[in-house]
C-alpha cells in the first residue's frame, strides 16, 4: 500500500511526465499551426531529401515538420502514449529513445530514400518507440517489459505494416529506420545511458 511519501513522488512523477509529453506535443501543433497559418507550409520544405547536401539537414528538422494538421494529428495519439509506456520505468528513457530514432530515422532516410523526395513528420519517432517498446520485452526478458510489448503489441502491432512500402506517398523508410533505431536503443540502452550520463544530458 502506498504511502503518502510514495503517493506524493508518484504524483510528481506523472506531472513531469506530462509536462514533457504535452511540452513536446504541443510545440509540434505550435510550429504546425504557425506554418499552415501564417507560412503556408513553407517550412516544409526543409525535410530530407535524400543525398543532398541541403538536404541532410532536415534529419534535424524532419520530425518537427508535418504536411498538415491531419498528419500531426495522426502522430499525436501514439507519440504520447507509447513516449508515456516508455517514461514509466525511468524518465530518461524517453530521451534517449527519441535522440537514437531522430538520428537513425533520419539517417536511414537521407541515406536510402527514394532520389527527388521530401520526408517530413514525427511517425519515424512513432516507430522508433514502437520498436522499442516490442523489443526491449526480447532483449530485457523482465516480466514488466514483456506485458508492457504485448500490451503495444495489441494497442498499435499493425503499425508494422507501416515499414513496408505498400503506401504511395508514405516514408515507409523512416517508419523502418525508426523502428530499427528504436531497437537499437533497447538492445543498448545501459550502455547508452551510460553515454548520456557521460555527456551530462541525463543523469
Amino acid at each position: 500500500m502506498l504511502n503518502s511519501n510514495d503517493l506524493a513522488g508518484l504524483t510528481r512523477q506523472l506531472e513531469l511526465h506530462a509536462t514533457i509529453l504535452i511540452g513536446f506535443v504541443g510545440a509540434l501543433w505550435i510550429l504546425e499551426l504557425f506554418d499552415s497559418i501564417f507560412l503556408r507550409g513553407a517550412l516544409n520544405r526543409y525535410g530530407i531529401r535524400p543525398r543532398t547536401s541541403e538536404g541532410i539537414f532536415g534529419i534535424v528538422f524532419a520530425p518537427l515538420l508535418h504536411g498538415n494538421l491531419r498528419h500531426l494529428t495522426t502522430n499525436t495519439v501514439p507519440l504520447i502514449v507509447l513516449g508515456w509506456l516508455i517514461m514509466l520505468r525511468q524518465t530518461s528513457d524517453f530521451f534517449i529513445v527519441t535522440a537514437v530514432a531522430w538520428l537513425v530515422s533520419g539517417l536511414g532516410v537521407w541515406l536510402f530514400g527514394s532520389p527527388r523526395t521530401n520526408h517530413i513528420g514525427a511517425s519515424g519517432l512513432v516507430f522508433g518507440y514502437f520498436g522499442f517498446l516490442l523489443l526491449r520485452g526480447y532483449f530485457e526478458q523482465s516480466a514488466i517489459a514483456i506485458l508492457t510489448a504485448v500490451i503495444v503489441g495489441l494497442l498499435y502491432g499493425s503499425l508494422i505494416w507501416g515499414i513496408l512500402p505498400i503506401r504511395r506517398g508514405m516514408s515507409w523508410q523512416g517508419h523502418l529506420f525508426g523502428f530499427a533505431g528504436g531497437g537499437l536503443a533497447a538492445k543498448y540502452l545501459p550502455q547508452l545511458q551510460q553515454v548520456f550520463e557521460g555527456l551530462g544530458v541525463v543523469s
